[in-house]
Order: structure tokens, then sequence, then C-alpha cells
């Protein structure tokens, strides 16, 4: 668990908290979200990124949109990556404007794998684990397509794609970020590898839970090897249901409750765990998040559906460290001093999410006198 710094007087999530190296001065996480604004060929962050980012510096961690380690892990439009030199620069001009504002910032980087669609890669097929079709819904330039039976990943492209990793996390490095967060979660490659319907190798990745799981543990060893492991965070949904390959029956629980007491042999900053969604038929939040918390020793960062008051009865509880933020954060750049000053919550333009640019993304105001 991480270093409970207390302040009786202070509601828990504006009370500062270590999570391995990273020293935030409250438990407020920006959660990582997808806005789709790197609409240049390079996707590579811009000018409206920095702006976007150090106006919700006051979070006491913010972890950035998932960015892509590589071409190959491209399936989304308009998301930045960070495996150019380019990409790393601009992103390097975000970090500073966070920093300047008084801000931390973590690096999310991930690989969609089988979810992808060849629309992303010139007319090829995507790579999961095994060739299976996730059935999931790709987001393509010509708008929402079906995924594809992908192509198996040999086990070459595998210790390519790990040392994607690698030099992305070191890309993150040299662009200022604060630490990094490997994305595992939703439907995304690592998660495909620790899925059983759509992982059915029969080699070192696959087989057994055990196996399954190594490729998060080579990813994580890959990237703690440029950063350490206590500036490293893993983002996990256990609860997780998307499409027909994705479902968080018993099974995959209990494989879940295996994986986050072998990564708690990672010495990792902290681990950014997803709740079951409000209205999922299984457990409920704090349910959820007392199993969790049951089988992993460090430091929790808690996803999903949070409002101030549960988010501070879960810390009470000590249940997590921290809890992350998405939607809120996107009308409410001063989130922060709002929950310290009890303003109510501005809600977002929900049309302007995804694409576009200023409208919906750097125009939400703060509280006058917060």
């Amino acid at each position: 668990m991480s270093d409970q710094t207390t302040a009786p007087d202070t509601q828990p999530l504006l009370r500062p908290v270590r999570l391995g190296a990273l020293e935030p001065p409250n438990r407020v996480v920006m959660a990582p979200m997808t806005r789709a604004r790197a609409t240049n060929a390079e996707l590579a962050p811009t000018d409206l990124h920095a702006e976007y980012y150090a106006q919700r510096a006051s979070a006491g961690l913010i972890i950035s949109e998932g960015t892509w380690v590589s071409p190959d892990a491209i399936g989304f439009i308009h998301v930045p990556g960070i495996y150019t030199d380019e990409q790393t620069a601009a992103w390097a001009e975000v970090t500073e404007s966070v920093h300047a504002a008084g801000g931390r910032i973590v690096s999310q980087i991930g690989h969609l794998g089988a979810v992808s669609h060849p629309d992303h890669h010139g007319g090829r097929l995507p790579a999961g684990p095994s060739a299976v079709n996730p059935e999931e819904m790709a987001f393509t330039p010509d708008g929402p397509k079906d995924t594809v039976t992908p192509r198996a990943l040999t086990g070459a492209e595998i210790a390519d794609t790990i040392r994607g990793y690698r030099q992305a996390a070191a890309n993150a490095l040299r662009a200022g970020f604060d630490g990094l967060e490997i994305h595992a979660q939703g439907s995304h490659l690592v998660a495909q590898f620790l899925n059983p319907r759509l992982n059915q190798r029969t080699d070192a990745y696959g087989g057994t839970s055990e196996k399954r799981a190594q490729f998060l543990l080579d990813v994580v060893d890959a990237v703690s090897d440029v950063w350490g492991g206590e500036r490293v965070g893993v983002k996990l949904s256990p609860y997780w249901n998307g499409g027909p390959a994705f479902t968080a029956d018993a099974d995959v629980l209990a494989d879940y409750d295996l994986l986050l007491k072998r990564l708690g042999d990672s010495d990792l900053a902290y681990l950014h765990l997803v709740g079951p969604a409000p209205d999922a038929d299984t457990d409920d939040t704090f349910t959820a998040f007392t199993r969790l918390r049951s089988h992993y020793r460090g430091a929790v960062i808690a996803n999903l559906g949070f409002t101030q008051a549960t988010g501070n009865e879960l810390l009470e509880r000590q249940l997590a460290d921290a809890v992350s933020f998405g939607a809120p954060f996107i009308a409410n750049p001063d989130l922060v001093d709002r929950f310290a000053h009890g303003h109510p919550l501005a809600d977002g333009d929900r049309d302007t999410y995804y694409g576009g640019g200023v409208k919906g993304y750097t125009d939400y105001p703060t509280v006058a006198g917060s």
C-alpha cells in the first residue's frame, strides 16, 4: 500500500499521497481519455494538447490519453503516438506546459492489437495473440467497422512488440513525463493476451493463466528497465464486459486475482484498476475494490463512475489510495478546486468528446474565484 499521509481535517481526496516515487499533492487523478485531437499526419500532439493538459494541472496526477507505441499499434483515428522523434518532441512541449502550471503527468502507452482494422494498416491484417476475431467495433478513417480475424503474432513479432513498448517508454522519459502507465485495460492488446477466448496460443504466452499473463509481465520488465518500477503503473479492467470475447465471469475474475498477486512482486508505483460499471450485473463498486485490494499489496488508483462522495468514501475505507476521474475533468478543468470549495460540476458536451478543435476541449471555464 502507499504511504497514507493523513490530514484529518481535510477530505480524503485532497490529502497528499505517495505512489512509488510519485508524490501527488492530492488524490484526484485525471484518468486517461482519448480525445482524438491529433489531426495531423504525424499523429503528434499540438499546442492545443499542451493547453488542455496544463488547464488541468491541479490534478494530483494527470495520466495522458493512451498513445501508440508503434505504427502497428494504431487502431483509432487522430490518437497521438510516442514512437517518433517528432511525436516525442511534441510531447515534451506538453509536459513542459504541465510542469510550468505546477502539475505532474504520466504517459500512458498502448497497442490496440486485434481490435484494430486493415484500414489503419494499408490493408494489412492487424495482429493479435491468436487468429480469433474479437467481434468488436473498430473506428477507422471511414467510420466504425466490424473487426476482422487478425493474424497471430509470431514469437519474433512478440519480441519486437515488447521492444516497441521499451522504446516508447524511453521516448516518454526523453519527453519529460513523470512516469509511465501501461495500457492493459478494456480490449487492448495486453487484455487480449490475458483473455482465454482470444489467446489460444500453446507457447510461452498461452495455454494457462500464468502463461497468458507473461506478455504483460515482459512489458512491465521492459519499461521498468527504462524507468524503474517505482515510476511505472499498470491499468487493468478485471470487470470489463465488452462484446462476446470480454466477460467478467468467475473464471476471468479468478485469473485477475492471481495476476494481481504476481504484479505485487514487481514493485510498481501503482495499479490503476477499473471497477464494475454502475449498472453491471456483478459486484458493486465497494465489494469489487474490497476484492481487488485483498489481492494486491501495493498502491491502487480506483476508476469508473466515482463521484466526490463515493471517492471520499472509498479512500476512507482504505480500499484505494487515489481515485481517477474521466468525464468530470472534461468540463471541469478546475475539478480539484470545485471539490475543495463545494462548487457544482459542469456537464460536458458529448458531441465534442472525440475529434474537433478548441470547442469542447479547451473552452470550458473555471469557476470564478476558485
